[in-house]
């Protein structure tokens, strides 16, 4: 079974179940989990130099989501650590990728706000990107119960 779950954290709330479903499976199967959040430098400018003080209120952001999804797993029991990459105008889908294969990671486990339409096409999909360039196999935790059609 799975036994090196990658779990892309953001702090949001569709994240954190990602965590608790993967630390469930890594509970369940001896496994381990790395928390991998993603910090794109260039995602800060808005025509504007990027000031010291703004990349340290990311970067400190970004330590305290990793630190939280720690302490989830400790909880839990489950062997985990934390990655902070830093990848200046790379894409969230390829940096997990990459983090994926370094890893030898043999799942990845990531939430997604399930967006259809122009919501999706004008924010586009982290998840998404996940999925189309992951070495190995991806499971999906969406943010809420999708309405039945």
């Amino acid at each position: 079974m799975y036994k090196r779950i990658l779990v892309p954290v953001d702090g949001s709330e569709t994240s954190n179940k990602a965590v608790v479903a993967a630390l469930q499976m890594a509970r369940e199967n001896g496994g381990r989990v790395r928390l991998v959040h993603v910090l794109d430098e260039l995602a800060y400018l808005s025509g504007y130099e990027i000031g010291g003080d703004l990349l340290k209120i990311a970067r400190d952001y970004a330590v305290k989501v990793l630190d939280d999804a720690l302490d989830m797993a400790k909880s839990a029991g489950v062997p985990a650590d934390t990655k902070l990459a830093e990848a200046p105008g790379a894409r969230i889908g390829e940096v997990v990728a990459d983090e994926a294969r370094s890893w030898e990671a043999d799942l990845i486990v990531t939430g997604t706000h399930g967006r259809r339409g122009v919501g999706r096409v004008l924010l586009g999909s982290g998840a998404e990107q996940v999925l189309r360039l992951a070495p190995v196999p991806v499971l999906t935790i969406r943010s809420q119960e999708s309405p039945a059609h």
